[in-house]
């Protein structure tokens, strides 16, 4: 009986060991990191790896260092210009210290997210419509810098806030849509009347150049005949050639001269025989 005894309290004793050695062995994950409280006092952070704890005086919490994804939820607001919108936003931190994290918050993916939303409503509160919707970038960057101030004193390191989507009242989209319509339809007649003066300049150009070099013109003229005449189906009418108006005017220029001649030689002589008549008589 006594061995029997010795042996159930020699395996009470072993079991008690094994329990306490169990919960003195921690290994912490590549990722992770342990806070350590001995009586309530804050030690110090462990890991990664295995590591031991004094059981019943020491307690360890564990805390991931991992890069966190929180979904800002939508937003109601209205931007400098008393324009109502909803606006939602992902908010990317992590947790560079550990020990204020677990110490200084009681929850600080709560309290981040909570910090996320009143800073992306008073943020969008001081900006212009225009500003949200063409400058995200900046406004990006001021969110982050602001989260990532006001969550410092917790460990917490915020890397990037990105305003996801902005949704604006019905009218509103409206009258944008008029608005870019219009400002289209400006840079069109703009656009034209910009082709207009560059076209009209060539044309001037082409112009000066065909006064100086006649044959300019005739060897455009055999160019276009050339081109339509790969339609069959189109009737080509040749143009009479500037050269052959150019031998008529000088034609006719001479016959002019040779008439102007006849006359007065004409005229000189009935006036010479006028005068010989005169004489005899």
């Amino acid at each position: 009986m006594a061995i029997m005894a010795s042996t159930v309290v020699i395996s009470i004793v072993l079991l008690f060991v094994l329990i306490i050695l169990a919960t003195a062995i921690k290994i912490v994950k590549e990722y992770e990191r342990a806070v350590i409280f001995r009586l309530g006092r804050v030690v110090g952070a462990r890991g990664p790896g295995l590591f031991f704890i004094i059981p019943i005086f020491e307690k360890a919490v564990i805390v991931d260092l991992r890069t966190r994804v929180l979904d800002v939820p939508v937003q109601e607001t209205i931007t400098k210009d008393n324009v109502p919108v909803r606006v939602n936003a992902v908010v990317y931190f992590r947790v560079v210290d550990p020990v204020k994290a677990v110490t200084q918050v009681a929850n600080y993916i709560m309290a981040t997210s909570q910090i996320a939303q009143t800073t992306l409503r008073s943020v969008i509160g001081q900006a212009h419509l225009d500003e949200l919707l063409s400058e995200r970038e900046k406004l990006n960057l001021q969110l982050q810098k602001i989260i990532d101030e006001a969550t410092d004193p917790w460990g917490i390191k915020v890397s990037t806030v990105e305003i996801k989507d902005v949704e604006l009242p019905s009218g509103m989209q409206r009258a944008m849509a008029r608005q870019a319509e219009a400002e289209r339809e400006r840079r069109a007649r703009i656009t034209l009347a910009e082709a207009e003066r560059q076209a009209a300049e060539k044309l001037r150009d082409a112009a000066e150049i065909v006064s100086q070099h006649p044959m300019a013109l005739q060897l455009r003229t055999l160019q276009t005949i050339s081109d339509v005449a790969s339609d069959k189906s189109n009737v080509i009418i040749l143009p009479l050639p500037m050269e052959m108006l150019k031998l008529f005017r000088s034609l006719a220029d001479t016959a002019e001269m040779a008439k102007v001649k006849l006359e007065k030689e004409v005229q000189e002589k009935l006036e010479a025989e006028a005068r010989a008549k005169a004489g005899e008589e």
